[in-house]
């Protein structure tokens, strides 16, 4: 029985400009999981200094969450979602769209 997916990912060479700023992260994180129709809860970011940023998205489902180092064009990403295990692919799909990485790798765990 899977109660659910849990996505792993570690994309690389993504524009800096999309991973730098904490209102960015937070518009591209809330964008993909109202269009993976992901149920958002609440949300906290915090922006580094110089650069960087962490957040997460929780969601009735799980959670999503990022860390970014925009000096490496890195994006650790991570996409739980209990239920519909369909809804994790598509918002990992979304996110390889707007992020465009010139590489990366990934985990699929179902969980159960």
């Amino acid at each position: 029985m899977i109660v659910g997916r849990h996505i792993i990912a570690e994309l690389y060479g993504v524009s800096e400009e999309l991973i730098t700023n904490e209102s960015t992260v937070r518009q591209i994180l809330e964008e993909v999981t109202e269009k993976a129709n992901l149920e958002r809860v609440g949300s906290v970011f915090k922006q580094f200094n110089p650069h960087g940023v962490t957040g997460i998205v929780l969601i009735a489902e799980s959670h999503v969450s990022i860390h970014t180092w925009p000096e490496f064009g890195l994006v650790n990403l991570d996409v739980f979602t209990c239920g519909d295990i369909s809804k994790a692919d598509k918002a990992f799909e979304l996110f390889l769209e707007i992020f465009k990485p010139e590489s990366y790798r990934h985990y699929v765990l179902d969980r159960g």
